[in-house]
């Protein structure tokens, strides 16, 4: 925690950008309890009180995937979380301008979370000591990424960690739900009976559009970031950041696109990294759809009925060594012994380098391996 004065209070005139010192006054937040400097805050939204300028999603419909064809192109990117045996897809395109959608799987309250300035895509349990609560778009920014926060202890939470920074839930980390940026078009493949969410969110907004057009090309984050970038991959390269038990490894699009797919251990968990597909890239084009094709990365929990599994890619499919068995992209068994069975994902996110580097800045870099398949 950082130490304070709980007499005096936090002080918004030590150079607090000027809405989180408003905020401080205004909002009914625990300020004094943290585990942040207030000044790594700062204002994503130019208003007096951004809390919820980017509306979530707290009533989301869905359609079929049949429905969904209609307006969603095979490459276009989404989130792909699947809770007992529901899996559903949201559109990143929906999601740039939600950012969080606040929904129930297989009657688990969920929050479906990204952010487009870091390209993070998380879902979380949104069950806190027995509360449901609901999670909303703070409207401030740390190293660049969503701050959410949550209308029933007010406080404020890191989405690419799930971690309340500020507020009475300070220091308490939220459950994650494993998820993964997939194409509308693998989604559709893998669940057919799946469901997608629709554009009937209430708000009139023409989605499909990317507001943040060229952000993926350009050599540095918007200036919310102001830390330093390690010069090994550019700024706004992507990376498959897995973090388990405390270990952080982050595998660079660039290395797992050559190899195709990585086994290896974070944490002394076995997990596989799987690389394919002709995902766009959701942060190029103002057009989603006509986004450049980024690929898509997963992780795996690669141990099956308690055996390790060691993955090769052949061609479009891969084939795990211990049984023959073909699997594919989203991590189906679709022949051999295992044939049926799907993988885990591991808890993961295709985080932009700048984002991997200030959130774990301690995590390893894969830098190829002979676990490379």
């Amino acid at each position: 925690m950082v130490e304070v004065d709980p007499e005096a209070g936090p002080d918004p005139k030590q150079g607090l950008d000027p809405v989180v010192a408003y905020a401080i006054e205004a909002w009914p937040t625990d300020w004094a309890n943290r585990t942040i400097d207030l000044s790594e805050l700062l204002l994503g939204i130019g208003m007096i009180d951004p809390r919820d300028a980017i509306p979530p999603i707290d009533d989301p419909v869905f359609e079929s995937v049949d429905d969904a064809v209609g307006w969603l192109d095979s490459r276009a990117p989404g989130m792909l979380v699947s809770i007992g045996g529901e899996p559903r897809f949201y559109a990143l395109s929906i999601l740039h301008r939600h950012e969080i959608v606040n929904d129930r799987i297989g009657g688990i309250p969920v929050a479906v979370t990204y952010c487009p300035l870091c390209n993070t895509a998380l879902a979380f349990d949104r069950r806190v000591d027995g509360e449901e609560l609901r999670f909303g778009v703070s409207g401030l920014l740390r190293n660049s990424d969503l701050v959410m926060w949550d209308d029933g202890t007010v406080s404020l939470w890191q989405q690419i960690t799930g971690e309340a920074i500020v507020g009475a839930a300070a220091g308490t980390v939220l459950t994650h739900i494993p998820s993964a940026i997939v194409s509308f078009g693998d989604f559709a493949a893998a669940y057919p009976d799946g469901q997608s969410l629709s554009r009937d969110t209430g708000f009139g907004i023409p989605y499909g559009f990317n507001p943040y057009e060229g952000y993926s090309s350009r050599t540095a984050p918007y200036p919310f970031f102001t830390g330093e970038v390690d010069p090994r991959y550019g700024a706004l390269e992507r990376v498959v950041g897995v973090a388990i038990g405390g270990a952080a490894t982050a595998y660079p699009f660039p290395l797992i696109a050559e190899v195709g797919v990585v086994n290896d251990s974070v944490g002394g968990v076995p997990v596989a990294v799987f690389w394919g597909g002709d995902t766009a890239d959701a942060l190029d084009s103002g057009v989603v759809r006509e986004g450049r094709a980024i690929g898509t990365g997963i992780a795996y929990l690669r141990q099956v009925d308690g055996r390790p599994l060691t993955f090769v890619k052949e061609g479009e499919v891969f084939r795990d060594q211990e049984t023959s068995s073909t699997w594919t992209l989203l991590g189906e068994a679709v022949s051999g012994p295992l044939a049926g069975t799907r993988l885990e994902i591991a808890v993961h996110r295709n985080d932009f380098w700048f984002a991997w580097g200030a959130f774990f800045p301690e995590g390893d870099v894969y830098e190829g391996s002979p676990g490379a398949g």
